[in-house]
């Protein structure tokens, strides 16, 4: 099992950094069949072969996903595309 952290500060604040999450949460259900609840301010992240959590701060977003066996091998690519996606969101 692999497990992916990425770790961003911002300066939106709480609330701007919760719609972006959320906006993400679309992106991430349609392209991928992620179900994602929140629970507060952390948005619990879920579907099959993966499972985590987004916490939103009022200045950092952290994301934390655990990868069963058939996603690990691909676990750089996933982390790049969390990457990539997150800078453009908190841009």
């Amino acid at each position: 099992m692999a497990r992916i952290i990425v770790e961003r500060s911002h300066s939106l604040g709480r609330e701007a950094a919760r719609a972006k999450a959320e906006q993400l949460a679309g992106r991430l259900a349609s392209e991928f069949g992620v179900s994602c609840q929140w629970q507060g301010d952390v948005l619990a992240v879920r579907r099959s072969g993966a499972d985590g959590h987004i916490e939103v701060g009022e200045d950092r977003v952290k994301v934390l996903l655990n990868l069963g066996l058939l996603l690990s091998a691909m676990g750089p690519s996933i982390q790049g595309q969390i990457e990539r996606a997150l800078d453009k969101a908190l841009a």
